[in-house]
This record gives C-alpha cells, structure tokens and sequence, in this order.
C-alpha cells in the first residue's frame, strides 16, 4: 500500500513539473510576441510621427480636390512622408476649416499645406507654427504672404488673362461680356477675374465688361445670376466665368433662358457636364489646371524644406485652354476631371 503511495506521488509530482514547464515556456512566448507588436506599432507610429504632412484645402468634394490629394499622395509615397488631406464640404466654410487646422497642428505636423478660403482667419495660427520651424506651403488658393514660404499654384493671373485671350479672339475683338466669379475673399478668385479684365482692357477696348457679380461657386445662385445678366443686357455676347459651379451654373441659366449657342460660355477648370458641353460647343471652351501636378508640387516643396533645401517662392503648376478641338488631346486629357 505504501508502495503504491509513493508511486502515485512521484507520477503526481512529475506531473506537476511538466505543467509548470509548459506553462512558463508558453507564458514566456506570448510575452514576447505582445512586446515584439507593441514595439514594432511604436516604431511604427514614431516613424509616421516624424514624417509627416498635414494638408488643408479649401473643399473635398468635388473632383478636382481629390485629383489634388492623388498628386499629393503619389509624392509622400515616393518621398516615405505621411499626409493628412482634408477640406470642408463647402468651400466658404471658413470656421470649419479653421477647426480643420487647429486639429491639424496639434498632431505635430513637419509641414503644413495649405489653400485658405479666407487668409486672415488662419493667419495667426500659421504665424505660430511657422515661428516653431513648421515650413507652411500654400497650394491652389494659398495663405497670406506673410505665412507662405512657398505657394504652389497655378498663375490666376495669367489663367484669367488666357480666358480672355480666347474670349477675345471668338469675339473678334468687339462685344459686350459679362463676369461671373465664384469668390471675392479667396485670392486665386480675384486674380481670375482681375487676370480676365486686364488683359480685355489692354487688347481688347472694344469689347465692354457690362457686369460683374459673384455666386460664391454655387450652381443655383450662378444660374439666377446668368438669366438675370441676359435680362438686362438682351445683347450680350459672352459670360466668363470663373470656377466650375459658376460655369455650369451659368450653362443652366443660359439654357433656361434660351440662350445657348446666342451668348458665348467660357468657364474654368472642369466636371462631366462641362466636357459634355465643351465637345458639344454650348460651352465654347474653358481653362483647366494641372491638380495632380500641383498636389505633387505641395509635398515636395514641403519635403525639401524640412530637409533645409531652398525652394522657389512661387511653383507655377500651369494652366491650358480647351475647347472641342483640343479636349482628348494627350496633352489636355489627363488634366481634365469629373
């Protein structure tokens, strides 16, 4: 009886060790596998944490923004930068994409990319980063002078001023033209009707600018603005207008009045109903930009100063006129959008 005691406790006591064994050898790997994912998600954050790009646009919406933030993207992949891209459902959502940018720098961002729907509103906090060494990009619309080491951008200026090239040349140098843009505030806007209106005044004094009104980009406002245009100056001959909300805002208004193919359309950048349009010549032609050339422009101008590089203060990024002759060129296709 004794005997068999004893072995029954030795059997139990082998046991026991053999449990303990295997449970540490298991207790010990699973340790190290937690601590191998939790390094690795920390090595992993510390890396996006010190390479990365906070951008702001003026909207995100439409089409152009995300061919934008694909350039943008494109460029931070090929560099090893992280972005952020962001925009307000409308563009005149100034206290929205205030918040936008608060939130932005509380990440610690290595550079801010910007297009300001209104400058001042953005000013200070952009001031305060750039006084830490935070490099501040302005793209498309761009920030004040005073916060923009450098802006990467079409030449609204001179994209206004081929609009009325154009303008001028289907006119044939004489003619009554109306101006619908899309922002007084936002300064790439004023530059496309300032752009526009210079340079009719200098070639062009025959043909008269009878009316200038704003729609703030929307379709509804630009299409009452057109009709009413056409109301008052029955001999119109052409609407610039300068964003795509107030192209085809104006198309619609055109068209409700019966005026289409008897007033003129020339717009700026693009979406399905312009190209639509355009090839069909109820739009006569419209400028467009390079967005996935200047969302590329942005990260790496920002990328080069946070690496101490010089940059240009001013990266033009271009911008074409097409019109039915030209829309599926090889040139002009890849910059148009829906």
């Amino acid at each position: 009886m004794k005997r068999r005691l004893v072995a029954v406790l030795a059997v139990i006591g082998m046991l026991s060790t053999m449990l303990v064994g295997c449970s540490s050898g298991e207790s010990t790997n699973e340790s190290a596998e937690v601590k191998t994912e939790e390094s690795g998600s920390e090595a992993s954050a510390e890396t996006e944490d010190d390479k990365y790009i906070a951008m702001i646009a003026l909207g995100f919406s439409h089409q152009y923004w995300q061919a934008v933030k694909q350039g943008a993207e494109e460029a931070a992949d090929e560099l090893g930068y992280r972005i952020t891209f962001e925009g307000p459902e409308q563009e005149t959502m100034v206290d929205k994409q205030v918040d936008m940018l608060k939130t932005a720098v509380q990440n610690n961002p290595d550079a801010i990319c910007m297009a300001a729907i209104d400058t001042e509103s953005v000013a200070g906090i952009l001031q305060e980063e750039k006084a830490k060494g935070v490099p501040v990009i302005g793209f498309d619309s761009g920030v004040g002078e005073a916060e923009s080491d450098v802006k990467c951008s079409t030449d609204s200026m001179a994209a206004g001023a081929l609009a009325a090239e154009h303008a001028g040349e289907l006119l044939g140098g004489k003619g009554k033209v109306a101006i619908i843009g899309h922002s007084q505030t936002v300064i790439d806007a004023v530059e496309r009707v300032a752009g526009f209106e210079e340079k009719l005044k200098e070639e062009y004094p025959d043909i008269e600018i009878v009316d200038i009104q704003y729609g703030e980009g929307d379709q509804m406002k630009s299409a009452e603005i057109a009709k009413s245009m056409v109301t008052a100056t029955p001999d119109l001959d052409l609407i610039y207008t300068s964003n795509e909300g107030s192209c085809v805002g104006a198309y619609n208004g055109l068209k409700e009045a019966g005026k289409i193919g008897e007033v003129m359309l020339v717009g700026f950048d693009s979406s399905a109903a312009m190209k639509e349009a355009v090839r069909n010549g109820e739009i006569v032609g419209a400028i467009t930009q390079d967005p996935i050339g200047m969302g590329r422009a942005a990260v790496e101008s920002a990328v080069k100063l946070i690496n101490g590089e010089t940059v240009e203060s001013f990266i033009d990024t271009g911008c074409y006129w097409y019109d039915a002759s030209n829309i599926d060129d090889e040139k002009i296709a890849p910059l148009l959008y829906d």
